[in-house]
């Protein structure tokens, strides 16, 4: 088998998890139709997308699709902190959803009850083969009264609703794809697949919020992420990720932030590791390395006789060998990082 470079390794990981055009194009199609009776229940409301079919960077298998509506003064009136909570709101969404859907859909079900921030919907018809469902999160907003941001419900805070700001959220995400030229959408699509095989310590959106400070420019895959790994840990020491937009509170991680940053440090010495190898001209180093930042997705490879070549011609040069296989380092192991 031809050895493969880091760029030739990356590019076909990424094309091997990132959501099929069929599949988009039926998630975007049902996003529509939530949206179509969002606008019905709500007239002179603004529907928004959000998450990773909005921001360009849906992996498969694509199991749920985001949007919301930013209601108008008059069906906003009387909510908020200093008023009522969101479930009519909800309920009139979910009523309108119901209405809307339930014939095409005949196994749809519709829910508010005990639903924190946003009605849930379930097609009971998966986008993508194999899996049980298809979801949506419908989010039912009100403007702030400053004008920046919304107030998003909070079923589970003594106020009821939070304050973010989704819709620049999202223009955030496509203006970085863009400046980048599709860089940043592809470098996310590999650090969620890195996150979920790697005890997920962070949220999509603390990835994004992270990747949008250090990858503003287009560059090789290999070079955005030991960037942002590099990046990532580096910010995380002085504590959690502010909201790019300023609005909202700082993102949550999913494990203790010694955890995570653990999690960033082994990440980037195995990128550093790999891109050492390949600059040594040495692939199957390189790809063994990778390998273990995308287990999944990069097949390991076997580096043994590559390195005896090396160890060979270090003792022929400088008369002693470099220890191990030239994969063992003061920060970094040979096994899987932080397998699960």
């Amino acid at each position: 088998m031809k050895e493969k470079s880091l760029k030739q390794l990356l590019e076909k990981a990424r094309h091997e998890i990132e959501v099929t055009d069929d599949e988009l194009a039926e998630a975007k199609r049902r996003r529509q139709l939530l949206a179509g009776a969002l606008g019905r229940a709500f007239p002179g409301s603004t529907v928004y997308f959000n998450g990773s079919v909005a921001h360009g960077d849906a992996n498969s298998p694509l199991t749920d699709v985001d949007l919301g509506a930013k209601l108008s003064p008059g069906d906003a009136q009387g909510f908020g902190p200093d008023g009522n909570d969101a479930l009519p709101l909800m309920e009139r969404a979910r009523d309108a959803i119901r209405e809307d859907l339930a014939k095409e859909f005949p196994k749809l079900t519709v829910e508010v009850a005990g639903r924190r921030r946003a009605v849930l919907v379930r097609f009971g018809d998966p986008v993508t083969a194999g899996q049980p469902d298809f979801t949506a999160d419908v989010m039912t907003a009100i403007p702030h009264p400053s004008g920046k941001g919304l107030f998003i419900p909070n079923m589970e805070i003594a106020d009821k609703w939070d304050r973010a700001d989704p819709i620049t959220h999202t223009e955030m995400v496509l203006d970085a794809i863009d400046r980048t030229e599709n860089t940043f959408a592809r470098t996310v699509r590999l650090l969620k697949h890195w996150n979920c095989t790697h005890s997920k310590p962070l949220c999509s959106w603390n990835i994004k919020a992270l990747a949008l400070e250090c990858i503003t420019t287009p560059m090789p895959l290999a070079e955005a992420l030991q960037a942002f790994f590099t990046h990532a840990a580096q910010e995380l020491k002085s504590g959690q990720t502010d909201d790019p937009a300023g609005v909202a509170d700082l993102i949550p991680l999913n494990l203790p932030i010694s955890e995570v940053r653990k999690r960033l440090d082994t990440a980037r010495d195995y990128i550093d590791l790999a891109m050492e190898h390949e600059n040594e001209n040495r692939p199957l180093s390189a790809q063994h390395v990778l390998s273990k930042v995308f287990p999944e997705i990069v097949p390991d490879a076997d580096p043994t006789q590559e390195e005896a070549a090396r160890l060979r011609r270090d003792v022929i040069v400088t008369g002693s060998a470099a220890s191990g296989l030239g994969l063992a380092g003061p920060r970094v192991t040979t096994t899987r990082a932080w397998a699960l």
